[in-house]
């Protein structure tokens, strides 16, 4: 979600829950080109529940390589790795 875009996993792609179907679709024309059907995708939120919602319909979408990061972003930058942070007036 957009609150949670504050900080981020450098080269991810931002796609709110409520708009992934219209995104992920290649017929939509609202389509996404970092999204396709044949290549993996890594979904990640703050905690991984609407992750975990997201991947199933991605995999419904024809997604054949999704994959949820465990404990979502909080798990990631408690693990300490790198983390990317927009600034104010970006």
């Amino acid at each position: 979600e957009p609150v949670e875009w504050e900080e981020y996993i450098e080269g991810s792609v931002q796609v709110p829950r409520g708009l992934l179907e219209f995104q992920a679709d290649p017929a939509s024309p609202r389509h996404n080109p970092a999204l396709e059907p044949g290549s993996r995708v890594i979904v990640f939120c703050r905690s991984g529940v609407r992750a975990a919602l997201a991947g199933a319909t991605l995999k419904e979408l024809g997604f054949s390589d999704v994959a949820n990061l465990t404990g979502g972003f909080a798990a990631w930058k408690d693990a300490g790795l790198p983390v990317a942070e927009h600034h104010a007036g970006m």
